[in-house]
């Protein structure tokens, strides 16, 4: 693949909510520059992993070089990156958008503007990057194209004449957009013979060829042998090969000024190729590219296997998918029911749910996931901040201190017919009412403060359920705030169980201790002896159930005689019982962290 004039690339992504047909219409652009044979193509073709094609969602950004030879029988280089939708991975989108000059604003004829879409958009703004908008799927009998573009208007302002009509599936309005994209995204600015600045904006792990660094060259150029160094680390290595994506990797002489591609140098760690970080020459010395965050994972669940054997093989299983997603995080954690495991760290309730299903399915491990809890900070009067990352971590507290907990700004967009029974839900939720707009005479989007801690257990299942699923969410963090938490301790037979702790707000302990021990009583097998399962807040315990014993009929042998022979025998049997639940243990079945998931149901 050779390099072109830096006026004739253009470099753009495409940014929607889940299902608007992002990939669908990358596929059609792939088909219409003729980049794969039609022995290639398939459905979600830039889609690799076999969990995204299944749900129908992008986990992760994924890059690729198109020639196009447009109406004014020019031919131009695009650079696509197709993005996540999903609010868990809008850290890859907002990489994605810093190596991009343009990006296409997707948007469903049918469902119209969605909150992700919205959360998007306004990155991709904040980016200074050129809008064009589409509407796809106009050949769906639900669509309405009249509202849908309305809903754009009030949204960027955009006239009819700049919103394009496609259908990705049918390939209609595809060349329209390709020959938008020319005209309205302009070409990359850059200093192509200044000293060398790339932005990271991705990398993957290939087993024999070690880290795939994907970087957008900003100003300068890099070429096989070059010494290179990391900003933000100061490690320096060798380049072995730059080249392109073209559905694989396409080795090149050198990566230009404005070009996306690859770097391979011999790295084997993807944590040393961070996300977001600047390239440059070793004995160079520039100002790094703005932007750059190290990724704080924000929820934290257990991670342990169901058999004990299993956990070096655990241990290596997450060592390979961090390879993969360096947005995961781990370390070794011991609890006292469940042996030996993992505390995680992950970006969103999404991301547990997709590292649990590669780990039953690329590994065939069976695990249990405890509950899932946010980072919460504990300040001290001396000044020191303490970061606690599970309820066994969690410091006595005393008056003088202060807990905080994450908070975020939340999007709903929603059907009017539903804003009453949703606005009760998220008040429920602790949410603080910020305000909403109308988009249009049928759609709203409420704006509200919350509680991460509110929305990692239930409250995207309630929020579809109310809204039959026309609603949708989306969140970004707001920063910390000080909240009356609590731990909530949950003890069998007075024995604390600190796999089964949770935090919770104070208002909300006693309700939440009383369904966690009801649920545990239904989920706990009958011993021969009773079991106490009790839920405290410190040395107060504010709720208990009882699991009554199995109980034997020891007088069936007396009958007749003196009623002292059957008191002697319920006496004997009473001190066994006694002994019994002195040396006894309870074992929790996997089920009883289920059932703590399935609370407030």
């Amino acid at each position: 693949m050779k390099s072109v004039d830096p006026k004739h690339v253009r470099n753009f992504c495409i940014i929607a909510h889940i299902d608007h047909g992002k990939s669908t219409l990358a596929d059609r652009f792939l088909d219409f520059c003729g980049t794969i044979s039609k022995k290639q193509m398939k459905d979600q073709v830039l889609d690799s992993m076999d969990l995204e094609r299944e749900r129908g969602i992008t986990i992760k950004a994924h890059a690729i070089a198109l020639d196009y030879q447009a109406k004014d029988k020019q031919s131009y280089r695009f650079y696509l990156i197709d993005t996540p939708g999903h609010v868990d991975f809008s850290y890859e989108v907002s990489r994605s958008l810093s190596a991009c000059e343009g990006a296409l604003l997707l948007v469903d004829a049918s469902q119209g503007v969605e909150a992700q879409t919205v959360s998007n958009l306004f990155m991709a703004m904040e980016a200074g990057l050129e809008i064009i908008p589409v509407i796809n799927k106009i050949d769906m009998p639900a669509a309405q194209v009249d509202v849908v573009r309305e809903q754009i208007r009030n949204l960027i302002g955009a006239t009819d004449d700049e919103i394009l009509l496609a259908s990705a599936k049918a390939g209609i309005g595809v060349e329209d957009v390709l020959e938008a994209v020319v005209e309205r995204i302009p070409p990359p600015e850059g200093k192509e013979d200044g000293e060398l600045r790339a932005l990271i904006f991705d990398s993957e792990f290939d087993q024999y060829r070690g880290v795939v660094a994907h970087v957008r060259v900003v100003d300068g150029e890099v070429k096989a042998g070059d010494e290179i160094k990391f900003v933000s680390s100061g490690a320096s290595y060798e380049v072995d090969e730059v080249g392109s994506f073209v559905l694989n990797m396409v080795k090149r002489d050198a990566l230009r000024s404005g070009e996306v591609g690859y770097i391979l140098a011999g790295l084997k760690k993807v944590a040393d190729a961070k996300v977001g970080d600047t390239l440059t020459l070793k004995r160079s010395t520039v100002d790094p590219l703005p932007g750059f965050q190290p990724i704080k994972p924000m929820v934290y669940s257990g991670i342990f296997p169901i058999d004990t054997e299993d956990y070096v093989d655990l241990k290596d299983a997450l060592a390979k998918l961090q390879l993969n997603d360096a947005a995961l995080s781990w370390e070794p954690e011991t609890s006292a029911a469940l042996g030996f495991g993992f505390r995680c760290g992950f970006l969103g309730p999404l991301h547990i749910e997709i590292v649990q299903e590669r780990l039953a399915r690329e590994f065939g491990l069976d695990i249990i996931a405890t509950v899932p809890n946010v980072a919460l900070r504990v300040c001290k009067p001396d000044g020191d901040t303490v970061y606690v990352s599970s309820p066994g971590e969690m410091p006595e507290i005393t008056r003088e201190d202060h807990v905080e907990e994450p908070f975020i700004d939340t999007r709903i967009i929603t059907p009017t017919d539903y804003t009453g029974a949703l606005m009760q839900l998220v008040q429920e939720r602790r949410g603080e009412f910020e305000g909403m707009n109308y988009l249009d005479a049928h759609r709203v989007q409420l704006n509200y403060k919350m509680p991460l801690s509110e929305i990692i257990w239930d409250f995207y299942d309630k929020l579809k359920s109310m809204s039959r699923g026309y609603a949708t969410l989306d969140y970004e963090i707001h920063g910390y705030r000080a909240s009356d938490l609590v731990k909530l301790t949950v003890m069998l037979n007075g024995d604390k169980v600190d796999a089964l702790s949770i935090i919770v707000h104070r208002d909300k302990a006693y309700d939440r201790g009383r369904e966690l021990v009801d649920k545990l009583k239904d989920s706990i097998p009958r011993q021969m002896f009773q079991i106490a399962i009790q839920a405290a807040i410190g040395a107060k315990v504010i709720a208990r159930s009882t699991v009554g014993a199995l109980r034997k009929d020891v007088t069936a042998k007396c009958y007749g005689g003196d009623i002292s022979r059957k008191r002697k025998l319920l006496e004997k049997q009473k001190e066994g019982k006694k002994r019994m639940k002195q040396i006894g243990t309870v074992n929790v079945p996997q089920e009883a962290f289920l059932a703590l998931l399935k609370t407030n149901e």
